[in-house]
């Protein structure tokens, strides 16, 4: 029955995108020279991206379970974790392990080297299909890397440490971290028993504190800011697997979580919001006229319409919270190399060839953040 309630959304949205190519598409003059190319309604934009979400788990749901599972097994074939370039799904683990000094390491990672069966556990191969399967990895941090894994690591030349940065509008902290556990699935409960299974399995004492913070898609793939998240990520699984993967197959990343002041984005006008950006809030275009203080142009590296970016990440970022708490965006992007993720916070706060701070950091602040190296299969292995 749900497969039905896709195919009927599928084609209502069809409609909806057929309606609007037909009323055509708005043409804007830039400040002089050459009128730019058509730019598509935002009717038409929306539309087209609802088809593709709803086609997307259409197509996913009609997969046998083997197959699914299939999906997981490709990234293992090529000795990277599950969670590195496949797609996000409806809510995410991000399990953050502060260990206990005096922590047997060899312990602790043989219970790292062992995530996929207390995954199984949770969501037991012959049983699960798409509504329930979750995927897994782990990382370490640098100096629990260097400590517990030493030369013999494939990361042991990368200096992967996260320094403390800070800029005229805030802190990036360094709140350091041990281990660290992602983890998607349709089903949050999943994700809460595999937590429960996964500190249960920790050897006795070892943890010193953990954090779990579970996140949602909220509207279709929006930030809590109204923003479409994660507009610039290579679309297809082969581009992403360039951008994300190192050398035999581990990756880098960095995690942090940010706190949004939301009264402040109810108060402000879109105008504001966007040029704090640098895209249009509706349809996520690119603005042609920007900062250089705008987030979009800290992060590719100048304010030029669509810069060449000077580094690519493979974002997997999801908003997190509760209304009588704390909320916002928990950050998280893979790349083959800690230095893409180190030229995009250096500029958030000014850090290198200018001064200027990004000024997405006017709606939002950052409270947590850490590297991790998540090694290939091959090397998990060698931990059991």
């Amino acid at each position: 029955s749900s497969l039905c309630t896709l195919e009927a959304m599928l084609n209502r949205c069809r409609l909806v995108a057929a309606t609007a190519a037909r009323l055509g598409c708005r043409r804007g003059l830039s400040s002089g020279g050459a009128p730019p190319p058509p730019r598509p309604s935002r009717l038409l934009l929306a539309a087209a991206a609802t088809v593709a979400f709803v086609d997307q788990r259409r197509r996913l749901a009609a997969l046998p379970g083997g197959a699914l599972t299939a999906v997981t097994a490709a990234a293992a074939s090529d000795n990277v974790q599950p969670t590195v370039y496949s797609e996000t799904k409806d809510h995410a683990l991000y399990l953050t392990i502060h260990l206990d000094p005096r922590a047997d390491k060899r312990e602790v990672l043989r219970v790292a080297a062992n995530l996929q069966k207390l995954v199984d556990k949770v969501c037991p191969p012959d049983l699960r299909d798409e509504s329930d399967e979750t995927w897994a990895g782990v990382g370490f941090g640098y100096s629990f890397y260097r400590a517990a894994v030493g030369q013999s690591g494939s990361a042991a030349s990368v200096d992967f440490s996260y320094p403390h940065r800070r800029g005229a509008l805030g802190e990036l902290p360094s709140t350091g971290g041990d281990l660290f556990i992602h983890a998607k699935s349709n089903q949050v409960s999943k994700l809460f028993e595999l937590c429960q299974a996964v500190t249960a399995a920790m050897p006795k004492g070892s943890v010193r504190s953990f954090e779990d913070i579970y996140s949602f898609v909220y509207r279709n793939g929006r930030d809590l800011s109204g923003f479409i998240d994660g507009t610039e990520n290579a679309a297809d699984e082969e581009s992403r697997k360039q951008i994300a993967v190192a050398r035999g197959g581990g990756s880098f990343v960095i995690t942090q979580r940010w706190i949004h002041d939301l009264a402040k984005i109810r108060d402000s006008k879109p105008a504001e919001l966007e040029s704090f950006v640098g895209r249009d809030i509706t349809d996520s275009t690119e603005l042609r006229r920007k900062s250089i203080s705008s987030h979009v142009a800290r992060m590719t590296g100048g304010n030029a319409f669509e810069q060449k970016k000077q580094f690519e990440i493979v974002r997997q970022s999801m908003p997190y919270g509760t209304v009588s708490g704390e909320s916002g965006l928990f950050f998280i992007a893979y790349a083959a190399s800690p230095d893409n993720f180190n030229f995009m916070l250096d500029r958030m706060v000014g850090k290198g060839s200018d001064s200027h701070s990004d000024d997405i950091m006017r709606i939002t602040r950052c409270v947590a953040g850490n590297y991790w190296y998540f090694p290939p299969t091959s090397e998990l292995a060698k931990f059991a």
